[in-house]
């Protein structure tokens, strides 16, 4: 118990400390290694969650795809070092991030985690989708507190299977397709240094 604990808080503290890195560091290219570095321990928030899907699709997309852009972009970016210079906007940015921050932290206060007992099916189906790659079998799903008629329902498929089943073809082309934006941002960055 005292290893999940610890594992928690190291996770949350890489994750805190790269969200205020990519706002803090005024070098582009280092506060995108750490918004990536954030997505990953968010990645890891997720597995000690349970909800594996999540875990993978946080990191494929927003690590994978979101934060290399990023970089990709930064390096197509001239003066990079040099950040971006200090404006009128950045007052009223930090007010608004800070009322987000305080409406966030209300809700999470007064939401009631422990119970299912409320829930309908959709909200049921949705957890027990949620926390598997594959489709949850028929004991997970009772388990987990639902009846015998939601388990039926919720076991005729998830989002994990219809990508890697019905759907493989267009993931896999989006891969591709973000294989060739990164090989096109390296032609185009080799192209201009000489």
């Amino acid at each position: 118990m005292w290893f999940e604990h610890l594992v928690f808080w190291a996770l949350s503290l890489v994750a805190i400390g790269g969200a205020l890195g990519v706002v803090l560091v005024r070098d582009l290219f280092r506060a995108a290694l750490l918004l990536a570095m954030a997505f990953v321990a968010v990645g890891g928030l997720f597995v000690m969650m349970n909800a594996e899907f999540l875990a993978v699709v946080q990191i494929l997309i927003y690590v994978g795809a979101i934060a290399v852009l990023f970089i990709f972009a930064v390096m197509l970016t001239r003066d990079v070092q040099q950040g971006n210079a200090p404006n009128r906007l950045q007052i009223p940015a930090a007010v608004i991030a800070a009322l987000v921050l305080a409406a966030m932290i209300a809700t999470a206060v007064s939401t009631d985690w422990t119970t299912l007992a409320g829930a309908g099916l959709e909200a049921k189906a949705q957890l027990a989708q949620t926390q598997a790659v594959g489709i949850p079998d028929a004991a997970d799903l009772t388990t987990a507190g639902l009846t015998p008629a939601e388990v039926e329902s919720v076991s005729s498929g998830g989002l994990a299977d219809l990508l890697i089943g019905n759907f493989v073809l267009p993931f896999e082309a989006v891969s591709l397709l973000l294989l060739g934006a990164a090989i096109g941002g390296l032609a185009l960055a080799r192209g201009r240094g000489r």
